[in-house]
C-alpha cells in the first residue's frame, strides 16, 4: 500500500493522514468547492475538487472517488466516519474495482447496518437484548399492540437508522400513535426507509461501547470500552475511557461478548459494539458500528494503541501484532467535541467566521483539529471543528486537565460547546460517577449557566481593571 485516498474531511481526514504519512504512505485529499481552503487539503499529498459544496455532490459521491483512486493509481480509500464510511454499496464498488476499503466487507457492513439483521445475526450466540420486536412494523395499530404487550416506556427506532433519528420515547399509551407517525416520517427523510421497530425503554441506562479490531487470519480483540453517556438528542457530546463503572469482570464479559458480535459477521477491521447498561449493571446489545469512531483517541490514550496504524496493518492482510493478553488500561482519558453549537440555545447549529482560534497546548492534552483562524465554518457538514482530549493517571487528573485545556481554548465568531463541557466537567453527578444518558434533560440549565458565565465575565473584567489601576499608579511613581 503506497497511496491512499481519504475519502473525508476535517479533522479525521487529517487525523488518518497523519498516520499514513508516519507509515511513509502518500495521502490524497478530496474535497468540496466549500472546502477548497481547508487545512486537510493543504495537509495532503495530493488533493483533488470532486464536486460542489453539498456531501451529494462531493463526499458521498463514490463514483467520482473511485475515478481519482484510479486517476493517481491509489491502492486504498480509507473512509474516516460518517459520508461513506458504512455504505456497503461503496465498500462493494471498492472491492469490484480492486481498490482496498481501509474497513470491513460490504457484507458485514450491510448486515450490521440494519438493526433487526444485526439483532438476528448475534442471536445465536446469547449476547443479551432488550426485550422488543424482532421484525420492522409500518403497521401503527400492530405495533401500538405489541407496545402494549411489552410495557410502557417503549422506545420506537428506525430500523435503517443512526445518529439518533427516527427515535422516539413513547411514556404512554395515548402518545404512541403520534409518536410512531414522526419517527416513520423522520425515517424515510433520513434514511429513505420508513420502518420502525420496538423496544423495552431502558430507564436510566448508561451508554458504554466497546472498541473491536479484527484481522484476515481470525484474530479478533477488544481495546477495552468507552462511556457515551453525555449526550444531546441522542448523540454523544462527552465521552470517556475507562467507564468508571465497569469492573473488572464486567469489562471481560462485555469485551467477550463485543467479540462474538465481531465474529457473527465475519468482520474485518475496527469496529465498535454498541450495548446498554441499566442500574443492575445488566448489558444488552445495541448495534455495531462498522467503522472508525469519532471518539477512538481516548482508547488510543489508554492503551497506547494507534487505531488508525491497525486499519491500514490489517486492511493490507497483516496479522494483528498484539493479543487480547497484551492489552492494558493505563490511566484514564476524557474527550469533548468541540461543535459549533449553541449549547446556550438547545445545541442549534451556529456557523460562520472565526475571527479567533487559539488551541490549548501541554502535557496531556491532544486536540485532532480541522480547522484553523479566519476560516469560515461551512454551513454544509457536521459542524464538529474538533476534538479536545485530555489524559491523566488518574479518572480526577484528566477531568481538572480537560477544564484548564477548555479554559485556554480560545474562540470567538461561533458558538461552541466549549461553555458546556466545562459544566459537565464541574458537576458532581458526573465527578461522582453518578450519571446516566438522562444527564443533559436532568441537570442541564442554559439559562442558570448562562448567569453564571456573565458574574464570571464580571469577576475577571473587575481584576483586569484593577490591575490596570496598579500598573497605571507604578507607572505614575517618580524615579
Amino acid at each position: 500500500m503506497t497511496k491512499i485516498v481519504v475519502a473525508n474531511r476535517g479533522e479525521i481526514a487529517i487525523r488518518v493522514m497523519k498516520t499514513a504519512k508516519k507509515m511513509g504512505i502518500k495521502t490524497v485529499a478530496v474535497y468540496s468547492t466549500a472546502d477548497r481552503n481547508a487545512l486537510h487539503v493543504k495537509y495532503a499529498d495530493e488533493a483533488v475538487c470532486i464536486g460542489e459544496a453539498a456531501s451529494s455532490q462531493s463526499y458521498l459521491r463514490g463514483d467520482k472517488i473511485i475515478e481519482v483512486c484510479k486517476k493517481l493509481n491509489a491502492d486504498a480509500v480509507h473512509p474516516g466516519y460518517g459520508f461513506l464510511s458504512e455504505n456497503s454499496q461503496f465498500a462493494e464498488l471498492c472491492e469490484n474495482n480492486n481498490i482496498i476499503f481501509i474497513g470491513p466487507k460490504s457484507k458485514a457492513i450491510e448486515m450490521m447496518g440494519n438493526k433487526l439483521a444485526a439483532k438476528d445475526a448475534v442471536k445465536e450466540y446469547d449476547i443479551p437484548m432488550v426485550p422488543g420486536t424482532e421484525n420492522a412494523i409500518t403497521d401503527i395499530e400492530e405495533a401500538k399492540k405489541i407496545a402494549t404487550q411489552i410495557g410502557f416506556p417503549i422506545l420506537i427506532k428506525a430500523a435503517a437508522g443512526g445518529g439518533g433519528k427516527g427515535m422516539r420515547v413513547v411514556e404512554k399509551e395515548s402518545d404512541f400513535t403520534s409518536q410512531m407517525d414522526r419517527a416513520i416520517s423522520e425515517a424515510i427523510n433520513a434514511f429513505g426507509d420508513g420502518s420502525v421497530f420496538i423496544e423495552k425503554y431502558v430507564t436510566k441506562p448508561r451508554h458504554i461501547e466497546i472498541q473491536v479490531m479484527a484481522d484476515s487470519h481470525g484474530n479478533i480483540i477488544y481495546v477495552f470500552e468507552r462511556e457515551c453517556s453525555i449526550q444531546r438528542r441522542h448523540q454523544k457530546v462527552v465521552e470517556e475511557a475507562p467507564s468508571s463503572i465497569l469492573t473488572p469482570e464486567l469489562r471481560k464479559r462485555m469485551g467477550d461478548a463485543a467479540v462474538k458480535v465481531a465474529r457473527a459477521c465475519d468482520y474485518l477491521g475496527a469496529g465498535t459494539v454498541e450495548f446498554l447498561l441499566d442500574e443492575q449493571l445488566n448489558f444488552y446489545f445495541l448495534e455495531m458500528n462498522t467503522r472508525l469512531q469519532v471518539e477512538h483517541p481516548i482508547t488510543e490514550m489508554i492503551s497506547g494503541l494507534d487505531l488508525v496504524e491497525l486499519q491500514i496493518r490489517v486492511a493490507r492482510g497483516e496479522e494483528l501484532p498484539m493479543k487480547q493478553e497484551d492489552l492494558k488500561i493505563n490511566g484514564h482519558a476524557m474527550e469533548l467535541r468541540v461543535y459549533a453549537e449553541d449549547s446556550m440555545n438547545d445545541f442549534l447549529p451556529n456557523v460562520g467566521f472565526l475571527s479567533k482560534y487559539q488551541l490549548p497546548e501541554g502535557e496531556g492534552i491532544r486536540v485532532d483539529n480541522g480547522i484553523e483562524e479566519g476560516m469560515d465554518v461551512p454551513i454544509y457538514y457536521d459542524p464538529m471543528l474538533s476534538k479536545l482530549v485530555t489524559y491523566g493517571k488518574t479518572r480526577e487528573e484528566a477531568i481538572e486537565l480537560m477544564i484548564k485545556a477548555i479554559d485556554n481554548y480560545h474562540i470567538e465568531g461561533v458558538a461552541t460547546t466549549l461553555p458546556f463541557g466545562k459544566f459537565v466537567m464541574e458537576h458532581e453527578a458526573f465527578r461522582s460517577g453518578d450519571f446516566d444518558t438522562g444527564f443533559v434533560k436532568s441537570y442541564y440549565n442554559p439559562e442558570k449557566m448562562k448567569a453564571q458565565l456573565d458574574i464570571e465575565a464580571e469577576i475577571a473584567a473587575m481584576i483586569a481593571l484593577k490591575q490596570y489601576l496598579a500598573d497605571k499608579k507604578i507607572l505614575r511613581l517618580p524615579n
